[in-house]
């Protein structure tokens, strides 16, 4: 697996990430919104997924839409639980305006796996992103005005401790593995999508029609959650070692 962060310059925050023959590439952008009306103490944060027709000649035309749908909702899903990812945090103003996050995902190749290197890709550039820090914020009669400092390396990072890496475990013969390739993906018979959050499932999916009996379905839930728990360690592990604000690039 080969990753690198802050490589997109006009982004707030950024990841690359290969592994085997999957490509990924994310870009956070950060706009000033409104809360919404049930939430009114947190921020917003919304995923697109473009699947590139370069990636595979089965993303050709409108190939990739149905996949990047499932795979935006499916990061919706796993984000939107407060125990993955605090909202709290991009607050503003209680009810009138916060931090919007916008995740753009360009899936530049496909060879499979593609779920948990997207999920790593996003985590990597969540980690990667600056928020701009607000010096002061009050309000001129119905109007919001806010002060936000000019200097580029006065920022906050966001925590992403809890952000869920996603584990497909797909079933082939009688075996249960992960990591799958394309050619392996072909093969298997049923495949579960799992996101983890410090040994906490935010979702659950299947990404094929195939059926699992229950007893080999808690034998991926368990398997999804190890591998999940262990793949995290070793990415905020790594993450926390890596300079700040610079172009770098590791393998794990």
């Amino acid at each position: 697996m080969e990753l690198e962060t802050d490589i997109v310059a006009h982004a707030f925050g950024s990841a690359r990430l290969r592994l085997a023959n999957t490509d990924v590439l994310v870009a956070v952008k950060i706009e000033v919104e409104v809360p919404f009306p049930e939430q009114p103490d947190e921020g917003k944060i919304e995923f697109f997924v473009d699947c590139s027709a370069n990636a595979t000649p089965d993303f050709e035309g409108r190939g990739g839409e149905e996949l990047a749908m499932e795979i935006a909702n499916s990061l919706a899903g796993a984000y939107k639980s407060t125990q993955a990812f605090d909202l709290s945090s991009l607050c503003i103003m209680k009810g009138r305006k916060c931090w919007k996050l916008l995740v753009d995902i360009l899936i530049l190749e496909c060879g499979g796996n593609l779920y948990d290197a997207v999920s790593i890709a996003v985590k990597a550039a969540l980690w990667n992103t600056r928020i701009p820090k607000v010096l002061s914020v009050h309000l001129d009669g119905n109007k919001v005005e806010m002060d936000v400092s000019d200097n580029v390396h006065d920022c906050e990072k966001l925590d992403v401790a809890r952000a869920p890496i996603m584990v497909t475990i797909s079933k082939i013969g009688d075996h249960c593995v992960v990591d799958p390739s394309s050619a392996e993906e072909q093969c298997s018979t049923a495949s579960v999508v799992v996101a983890v959050s410090q040994k906490r499932f935010t979702t659950i999916l299947q990404s094929s029609s195939g059926a699992l009996h229950p007893t080999t379905l808690m034998d991926c839930l368990k398997m999804g959650c190890e591998v999940a728990t262990q793949l995290d360690m070793a990415l905020l592990q790594i993450l926390m070692k890596t300079p700040s604000q610079k172009d770098i690039g590791f393998l794990l």
